[in-house]
């Protein structure tokens, strides 16, 4: 296991090649929800050894979002699920950036155009993490599904505000997210 303040060239590497990361958040109350969510679709970029983005889309909740609002916790995980072994984590501060944001524009232009894109989550990287990931399993990549694409298709604009403001509020426990 080795540390580092910032993320080096050969993370940096390890990230670009990577289909899939892991997202995870939490609450301050002890009773409350603790987040992990698997992200992909090319959604992943780094600014800086020290600053990570990714796209947010709309989905059935909007734990992270809740959770950086109320205390700015954020830690990014990446496995090396094909070559040799690794897990990398980011531990960060971040933050909820919205397409009203000044921001956004300059942002959001590092990413596909996606009418599902909901939001841009932003950390400042404190710490890096690499582990052996020797227990991770090989898996074969066959690509991306076509799933979330044509929900998004299917609710349109006006549905996926409405998808928004009925399931993206609060947290599962009752947290409000930066969205309202």
């Amino acid at each position: 296991m080795s540390f580092h303040d910032n993320i080096r060239d050969q993370e940096l590497t390890f990230i670009g090649k990577q289909k899939m990361f892991f997202v995870a958040s939490a609450p301050l109350q002890k009773d409350g929800h603790i987040n992990l969510s698997p992200k992909g679709s090319d959604s992943f970029r780094v600014l800086s050894p020290n600053r990570v983005i990714y796209m947010d889309r709309v989905g059935s909740g909007n734990e992270t979002s809740a959770h950086l609002l109320e205390n700015g916790r954020i830690t990014f995980m990446f496995c090396s699920f094909e070559g040799p072994p690794n897990i990398l984590r980011l531990y960060g501060k971040g933050e909820t950036i919205l397409p009203t944001d000044e921001r956004w524009a300059e942002l959001s232009a590092l990413f596909p155009v996606r009418l599902s894109n909901r939001q841009i989550i932003m950390a400042d990287i404190y710490l890096v993490q690499n582990s052996c990931g020797y227990s991770v399993p090989l898996y074969d990549y066959a690509g991306e599904r076509e799933h979330a694409q044509k929900w998004e298709d299917k609710k349109g604009y006006e549905g996926l505000e409405q998808y928004k403001k009925d399931k993206n509020r609060v947290s599962l426990d009752g947290l409000p997210t930066a969205l309202f």
